[in-house]
């Protein structure tokens, strides 16, 4: 016992400031990854590999095995380049956010100076949820934002139309031709209909009343995912109105909230704080015990 702490003051004698901050970087580097890697299909690979390590570590350490040891320090250094592969969703998302965090400002900026048109086509976009709703007919309209969404309008049928409600609910009347896939929405122009989405990779899905949802809530995740758009989807099953963002779902929103929630995002005052702003929204809208109990909607 006395040979322990003379080694812990010993280590505790030499420690100084350069060490702590060697290991506050490293702390934050692993925080940054597994908050990146939170509530996706990666997390649950990562566990598995932490938990292969450990288990090598504890058999090599408690016999001596030479062969199953040789075998191990050749194969494991082969397996990070393995790394970049099994993680490059996760890793382009990361790389994502980082470009577009250094241009909020420009795009505070832009939306100073065309707020009357910003609101006439979200005030639109809210009337066609509203009755999109009322009539039980799905919707997912794309609400762009600073990122440019142009290889998803090359999926769709180019319109270029001024955004109305009469427009919207036509595109999305039931069996119409364009009333499959997303509308995107530039400023006050909808720019193409019947677009095509990538569908959302998140785990959440897979593991909560969410993995229900149909094609379009998935839809919607997945574009917020790789973007920074706003995803207004309206549930063909139940009419329910929900919004995605940074690949979270606001879910069961009323006409009240659903404009609140639109206007906020587009706040240009809080576009500085857009993962905060979410956790804002998403705590005042739908608390985890409510989110918890709620079922899943197509």
């Amino acid at each position: 016992m006395n040979e322990i702490i003379n080694d812990i003051l010993f280590l505790f004698q030499r420690f100084g400031w350069t060490d702590l901050l060697d290991i506050i970087l490293v702390a934050a580097i692993f925080y940054m990854v597994l908050l990146l890697l939170r509530d996706t299909e990666a997390l649950v690979l990562l566990r598995g590999v932490f938990f292969i390590v450990i288990l090598l570590a504890l058999v090599t350490g408690l016999a001596d095995l030479p062969a199953f040891s040789w075998l191990i320090s050749t194969v494991l250094p082969a397996l990070l380049f393995a790394i970049p592969v099994i993680f490059a969703p996760e890793i382009r998302r990361a790389l994502e956010r980082v470009g577009r965090a250094g241009n909020v400002s420009f795009l505070a900026r832009t939306r100073i100076t065309s707020e009357a048109h910003l609101n006439a086509t979200l005030d639109a976009v809210i009337q066609a949820a509203s009755r999109l709703s009322e009539r039980h007919h799905g919707a997912l309209i794309v609400i762009q934002r600073m990122q440019g969404l142009r290889e998803y309008v090359e999926t769709g049928v180019p319109l270029q139309a001024e955004v109305t409600p009469e427009l919207l609910l036509q595109i999305f009347y039931p069996n119409t031709p364009l009333h499959d896939g997303a509308v995107i929405i530039v400023e006050n122009t909808l720019v193409a209909a019947s677009c095509v989405m990538p569908l959302s990779s998140s785990g959440v899905l897979n593991r909560s009343p969410d993995r229900t949802m149909g094609l379009r809530h998935r839809a919607a995740l997945g574009i917020s995912e790789v973007s920074d758009a706003i995803c207004v989807v309206v549930s063909e099953e139940t009419g329910s109105i929900s919004i995605a963002q940074a690949g979270k779902l606001i879910r069961r929103l009323n006409m009240e909230r659903l404009r609140s929630s639109l206007h906020a995002f587009f706040e240009p005052t809080e576009l500085a704080g857009g993962q905060g702003l979410f956790r804002r929204l998403r705590a005042l809208f739908m608390p985890s015990d409510a989110h918890d109990r709620e079922g899943g909607s197509r």
